[in-house]
């Protein structure tokens, strides 16, 4: 079982910095990869970013890569998504995700398999 938190979600202008956090529990978190998805209101929720099971190899969304940047501390068993030259069209509900079966940073939802309740990010502009 692996429960997720996420924080760090608010409203900040555009251009702003914003840095999202998630924290892990369970004895599987440093095996496999985690990810970070949002979903703005009436849209589907779509990937952001993902992490492997080490940190080694991450993966981005076209549309927030050169701004977003995802990490994991192990140890701590904390996820991280920093987003730097935040745009309106940010403006989501960002959840967490921890995949079981997955040890690389791929983009699908279906390879994750426990959610955090999300945090909210608002970009005026």
């Amino acid at each position: 079982q692996v429960q997720l938190v996420e924080s760090g979600g608010g409203l900040v202008q555009a251009g702003g910095s914003l840095r999202l956090s998630c924290a892990a529990s369970g004895r599987t978190f440093n095996s496999y990869a985690m990810g970070w998805f949002r979903q703005a209101p009436g849209k589907e929720r779509e990937f952001v970013a993902a992490v492997s099971w080490n940190g080694g190899n991450r993966n981005y969304a076209d549309s927030v890569k050169g701004r977003f940047t995802i990490s994991r501390d192990n140890a701590k068993k904390m996820a991280y998504l920093q987003m730097n030259s935040l745009k309106p069209e940010d403006t989501a509900l960002y959840y967490c995700a921890a995949s079981i079966t997955t040890t690389q940073p791929v983009g699908l939802m279906p390879h994750y398999h426990y959610w955090g309740q999300g945090t909210q990010v608002t970009v005026s502009s």
